[in-house]
């Protein structure tokens, strides 16, 4: 079996208080991108993983995977050797690992269903997994594991990400939030939140790698109609009403930085 684990952005991230057990209260847009780290599965004795692609290499300890140990955290009949091709950079704002183990856990509802419990066992492995389990747009509150629909009116809205190929990692980036709660997510279908909401994290993001405010500089002159960072960065995404000004806004950023260019699920 072949499955995509889908790229995640945060359309909009309001963190809104800082939670007594080091988690923060949030409330965000997840949207997916059809494009992402691709899972291949075949039976084996055993479990067993293989790390590839461009981003592989970022990946060192294959026991603390989280493809792994979302393997670990679902009961199979029969061992499954994995290889995930690692297309998307890491510690990126872009859910990665939470969009693989997503992806393992449609691949054992395809093969024998998931147990009723899934959504504790997702949320046990990264807030952003239960979300990444469908990848499909919705609300996130809470952690970001108390999902609600949303009224997605951007399916196969043309999107560019852009990183600056500069790992960040989530803690330090929360740590550096100044604790202003600036107001709820607004209300609406998916392009009046996005339009409306901010991400919170972007200023503690921009202290430690200032070269994301070269990208979304970079971004807003391509005429994008929606420039944000995802998540706790550092990629960054702008959202386009075709795919021709997503491609030429492509090509005009430096050869240097990570990009992908695909359309919103």
């Amino acid at each position: 079996m072949h499955e995509t684990a889908f790229a995640k952005i945060n359309l909009a991230l309001h963190v809104r208080a800082r939670r007594q057990d080091g988690y923060h209260t949030l409330e965000t847009a997840f949207a997916f991108v059809d494009a992402g780290d691709e899972l291949a599965v075949s039976p084996a004795p055993q479990d067993a993983l293989r790390v590839v692609g461009e981003f592989g290499g970022e990946l060192a300890d294959p026991f603390g995977n989280i493809v792994a140990k979302a393997l670990t955290t679902l009961p199979r009949a029969h061992g499954w050797a994995v290889t995930l091709e690692k297309r998307l950079p890491v510690a990126a704002g872009l859910g990665g690992g939470s969009a693989d183990a997503g992806a393992v856990f449609r691949l054992v509802e395809r093969a024998q269903g998931l147990p009723k419990d899934w959504h504790a066992r997702a949320a046990a492995l990264g807030a952003d997994v239960p979300a990444c389990v469908a990848s499909q747009a919705c609300i996130g509150r809470g952690t970001g594991t108390e999902l609600e629909a949303v009224d997605n009116d951007l399916a196969g809205c043309p999107v560019l990400l852009v990183n600056p190929r500069i790992p960040l990692a989530t803690g330090p980036v929360f740590k550096g939030w100044d604790g202003v709660d600036r107001g709820p997510l607004p209300t609406g279908n998916l392009r009046t939140i996005a339009l409306d909401g901010r991400n919170d994290l972007e200023a503690p993001a921009l202290a430690l790698v200032p070269q994301i405010g070269e990208v979304l500089a970079a971004l807003r002159a391509t005429g994008a109609w929606l420039v944000r960072m995802s998540g706790s960065g550092a990629t960054c995404f702008a959202l386009f009403d075709d795919t021709a000004a997503r491609d030429a806004a492509q090509a005009a950023m430096p050869g240097a930085w990570w990009t992908l260019a695909g359309a919103l699920r």
